[in-house]
């Protein structure tokens, strides 16, 4: 039987990636229709499509399953041949990774530094829910992701990485205006909070499980940055939930106070990557990992 041609692939990411049949051939220095025909042949040969053929063109869910294929082959080509051949790779690794922003704002970066600072490479941080992150590699789009998921994916690893720890907090002033009659039903619902997007269900978890109180019953801001989340509670404009890790110093000065003493969210982060890593991927992996596990509390 003959196997897949990844001219065929090649074809279909470069019209994804380009948005248009007549960029990627710009960009494969080959015809229009030559674009069109290995798409089509590619089709012909899995029996069903690849493409939706609208604007922007989008794949299929098979589609993007082959283009998963097609970057793993890649990215260990791209690896692999230079030493083969006994050559200097002067390309960058190119390597995404889909993580959640709490963690882009606490441990990762530093987990990744000396990677970053030492080899060729080119990583791109794609920020998503934790909840989502899984979908990315199993599509295929990332080499690796930050999830709550703790079982592997077929192909994939899961290594425990440790556990994010969230604890409810405010400015003293936000306190004393919201809360000086404590903590309850009646005075959350009339203190402003903040979720991260509409996929964020952390904050809705912590009203129904202590205070019984529905989220649509609370003035809930939408703040798609872990770091704003700081500043907003900093400047007394809304109560958070945040990463023990990230605030510690702004706990120890009173800058930040605990609204909730003893509540705590707890999130077990998992890191999954391809079972079938060399070179860069699996350096980048031991560093996550090892980086991870010493910062996190287990």
């Amino acid at each position: 039987m003959r196997g897949l041609d990844y001219k065929w692939i090649e074809a279909l990411d470069a019209v994804l990636q380009q948005g248009s049949f007549e960029r990627a051939a710009e960009n494969l220095y080959i015809s229009q229709s030559a674009i069109s025909q290995r798409i089509k042949q590619l089709e012909r040969f899995i029996a069903q499509p690849v493409l939706i053929r609208e604007q922007p063109p989008r794949p299929t869910l098979v589609g993007k399953k082959l283009l998963g294929l097609y970057r793993r082959v890649c990215l260990l080509e791209n690896e692999l041949v230079p030493e083969l051949m006994n050559e200097e790779n002067t390309r960058p690794v190119s390597i995404a990774i889909a993580t959640n922003a709490d963690s882009l704002a606490t441990w990762l970066l530093p987990a990744l530094s000396n990677t970053m600072k030492t080899r060729q490479v080119e990583l791109n941080l794609t920020v998503f829910g934790e909840s989502r992150t899984i979908e990315k590699i199993k599509n295929g789009e990332v080499a690796g992701a930050i999830s709550l998921e703790s079982q592997a994916i077929p192909g994939c690893h899961a290594d425990y990485l440790g556990r994010m720890d969230y604890v409810c907090v405010a400015s003293p002033e936000f306190y004393q205006r919201y809360f000086s009659q404590g903590v309850n039903f009646h005075t959350l619902k009339k203190a402003p909070a903040v979720s991260y997007d509409q996929y964020d269900d952390l904050h809705k978890k912590y009203l129904h499980d202590h205070f019984n109180v529905p989220r649509d019953a609370v003035i809930n801001h939408t703040v798609g940055s872990s770091e704003a989340f700081v500043k907003l509670a900093l400047s007394g404009a809304a109560y958070c939930l945040i990463p023990r890790l990230q605030i510690a110093r702004e706990l120890e000065m009173g800058t930040l106070i605990e609204i909730t003493p003893g509540f705590i969210l707890t999130n077990r982060i998992y890191w999954h990557h391809w079972q079938l890593e060399t070179g860069i991927l699996q350096e980048i992996s031991q560093a996550i990992v090892q980086y991870a596990r010493h910062v996190l509390p287990q």
